[in-house]
C-alpha cells in the first residue's frame, strides 16, 4: 500500500482508538452464547464458551473493562447452571467457573501490560514528534524575495525522522537553503541530520562564500557525527547548498554529490549543470576550491530540489520515477507555477508511480523568486 504523506512540520498525534470488529468480539461471544442457551433450552451446557470472553476483552479494553467482562461471564455461567436443577455445584461447572476466573485474572494482567506499553509508545511518539519539529521546522511560505514549499516523508514505517534533511533561512547574504541525504539509516543518520542542520542554521549567517559554508558543514560532521566502534566509518551526506542573493535574478549552487536541481516554468523543465564535488564527510579526499555555480533564474521559474528517494521510486516494471519529464509535462510552459502546487504534484505523483511502499526517505523543496528584496549589509565571517 502507498505510504501516507504529510506536510513538513505537521503535528502528528497518535490515532484515537477505533471500535473495529475486534472491539465487538467479546459482546458477540456473549450474545452467541445466550442465543445458544435459549436454542438448546438448557439441555446442553453452553456456558463454557464464555471462557473466551476475558482474553478477547483484554485485546481492546483496559484492566477495569476486562475485569468487568470476567465478572459478567462468571455471573452468566452461574445463572445458566442454576437454571438446571443440580448443576450449579456440579464438578464440571465448578471447573468452568475456576477456569474462567483464572483466565480472567491473567487477561486483566495482560490488559494492564498492553495499556502500559501503549502509554510508553504514546510518550515515545511525542518525543519523536518534538524531534521532528526541531530538526525539520515548518516551512515558511515566504522568506524575503523567495517563496518556498516542501514536504518530507521518512522511509521506515512508523518513524517521523529519517536521514533526509532540508532547511531555508534568510541571511545577510540572501536566502540560503540546503537539502541533503545522509548515507544510512537509524540513530546515526538522525544524529548526523541534527549536526548538519544545526551547523547550517548558524553558519549560513556568518560565511559569505557558499564554499566556505559547505566546508563548515563538513567540519560539523567530523565533530558531531557518531564515532568510535559504534559509529559508521563510511558516513557521508550528499547535499545541495543554495543561495538566492538579495539583488535577485539568479541562484548560486554548491553541489556535494546530490541530484542536481530542476527549473520548471515558462520555458519548460530543465536540469541545471553543477560542479559536483565529494559528499560532505568526504571532503578531505579532494582539494579545496570554489565549486560554486551560478545560474539565472527568470520570473515565474521554480527551482525544485529533491533527494534520491523521489528519483529512485520504482513502478511495477522497476522503472525509476522520471522527475524531470513528469515536472515538464505538468508545469512546463506555465507562466508562474506555484511552489506548493509543484510540491503537492511530486508528492502525489510519486505515490501513484510507486508500485509498493518504499523504504527510502523522500524530501522535495520548491523555491521561486517573487522580486528583489532590499540589499542588506553582510557581516563578514
Amino acid at each position: 500500500m502507498p505510504r501516507s504523506r504529510r506536510s513538513p512540520g505537521a503535528v502528528l498525534r497518535p490515532p484515537s482508538p477505533r471500535r473495529g470488529w475486534v472491539w465487538w468480539l467479546p459482546l458477540i461471544a456473549v450474545a452467541v452464547d445466550l442465543i445458544a442457551e435459549v436454542a438448546v433450552r438448557g439441555r446442553e451446557p453452553v456456558s463454557f464458551m464464555l471462557i473466551a470472553v476475558p482474553p478477547l476483552a483484554a485485546a481492546t479494553r483496559g484492566p477495569r473493562g476486562t475485569a468487568l467482562s470476567t465478572v459478567v461471564c462468571l455471573g452468566l455461567q452461574m445463572w445458566m447452571a442454576a437454571s438446571r436443577p443440580g448443576h450449579f455445584a456440579e464438578q464440571h461447572h465448578v471447573a468452568v467457573y475456576s477456569a474462567t476466573l483464572v483466565i480472567g485474572i491473567a487477561s486483566v494482567a495482560l490488559s494492564w501490560q498492553r495499556e502500559r506499553t501503549r502509554r510508553h509508545l504514546v510518550r515515545a511518539h511525542s518525543v519523536a514528534e518534538a524531534m521532528q519539529r526541531v530538526l525539520l521546522r515548518p516551512m515558511p511560505g515566504r522568506l524575503g524575495p523567495v517563496r518556498a514549499a516542501a514536504y518530507y516523508e521518512a522511509g521506515e514505517g512508523g518513524t517521523l525522522v529519517g536521514g533526509d534533511l532540508y532547511d531555508v533561512c534568510e541571511t545577510p547574504f540572501g536566502v540560503r537553503a540546503i537539502i541533503g541525504d545522509v548515507r544510512g539509516k537509524g540513530l546515526d543518520a538522525v544524529q548526523t541530520v541534527a549536526a548538519v542542520l544545526g551547523s547550517f542554521r548558524v553558519s549560513a549567517h556568518e560565511w559569505r562564500s557558499l564554499s566556505s559554508l559547505a566546508e563548515r558543514l563538513e567540519l560539523s560532521i567530523a565533530r558531531n557525527s557518531p564515532g568510535g566502534d559504534d559509529g559508521d566509518p563510511e558516513l557521508f551526506v550528499t547535499a545541495l547548498v543554495l543561495e538566492f542573493p538579495p539583488e535577485g535574478g539568479e541562484v548560486r549552487i554548491v553541489d556535494r554529490g546530490h541530484p542536481s536541481p530542476i527549473v520548471v516554468g515558462p520555458l519548460g523543465a530543465r536540469r541545471l549543470v553543477t560542479a559536483p564535488g565529494l559528499p560532505l564527510g568526504l571532503g578531505a579526499l579532494s582539494p579545496d576550491g570554489d565549486d560554486t555555480t551560478v545560474h539565472p533564474l527568470g520570473p515565474g521559474e521554480v527551482l525544485v530540489v529533491h533527494t534520491d528517494g523521489v528519483s529512485e521510486a520504482r513502478d511495477a516494471k522497476g522503472v525509476f520515477y522520471p522527475v524531470l519529464e513528469r515536472l515538464g509535462e505538468r508545469f512546463g510552459g506555465e507562466p508562474s507555477p506555484d511552489p506548493e502546487a509543484v510540491v503537492s504534484f511530486v508528492r502525489s505523483d510519486t505515490e501513484r508511480w510507486s508500485a509498493q511502499s518504499d523504504n527510502d526517505d523522500q524530501a522535495v523543496l520548491a523555491l521561486t523568486l517573487t522580486g528583489a528584496a532590499p540589499r542588506q549589509r553582510p557581516r563578514l565571517g
